[in-house]
């Protein structure tokens, strides 16, 4: 099974990501040659596992666990935005250097907890907060997007800001395959609490 984990915003802050990126995808030209995510699926990867064997996640539950309980909350939004070469757009994360600083830790503690649990990560371990919003298409046509634009539309993502939240918990998310054209579909496996109150077992 394709898994990873990954700190999910909550409605409000879909909402209004949704918002920005649908005038985004009026005002800025060649939307139709990029392959965009569905509000549904938008996340902030903790850290991509990649094919999993089933044996190994009662193992992968008991170390995130562990690790979700060594965790803080912390307090982030949705703001700006960027891109991965001219493949992937993204918005971005913001909040305090304490805040920031707490999310990478449990980035970090998620990735080891995985590691020792037999998994093959990648490595070293890197870590950017970003939520992906769309791909360019492969075969790009006639009409299809000019590679610059990506930057266009990161551009047209910088003034966007959205309403901060309290991150208390993240999830293990297993990733099932596109069909009929639509986007790969994701299914929440477990989620874990952050602090004192973490249930589980963890990353460690």
């Amino acid at each position: 099974m394709r898994l990873f984990t990954a700190v999910v915003p909550p409605g409000l802050q879909l909402e209004e990501l949704s918002a920005a990126v649908a005038r985004l995808r009026a005002e800025v030209p060649g939307a139709d040659a990029l392959r965009w995510t569905r509000p549904a699926g938008w996340h902030y990867t903790l850290s991509f596992l990649g094919e999993v064997d089933e044996g190994l996640v009662p193992e992968l539950t008991e170390r995130f666990g562990r690790g979700a309980r060594r965790s803080v909350p912390f307090r982030i939004g949705i703001r700006g935005g960027g891109h991965f070469g001219q493949g992937v757009l993204w918005a971005g994360a913001a909040g305090s250097g304490e805040d920031l600083a707490a999310m990478r830790r449990l980035a970090e503690r998620v990735h080891a907890g995985a590691r020792r649990a037999g998994v093959a990560v990648e490595e070293p371990f890197r870590f950017t907060p970003h939520l992906t919003l769309a791909r360019t298409r492969r075969g790009r046509g006639p009409g299809a997007a000019p590679a610059a634009g990506l930057g266009e539309y990161a551009a047209g993502l910088d003034v966007f800001t959205g309403t901060a939240w309290q991150v208390t918990d993240f999830a293990l998310i297993r990733s099932h395959p596109p069909s009929g054209g639509e986007d790969s579909w994701y299914e929440t496996l477990a989620t874990w609490s952050l602090g004192a109150a973490g249930s589980g077992d963890g990353a460690g």
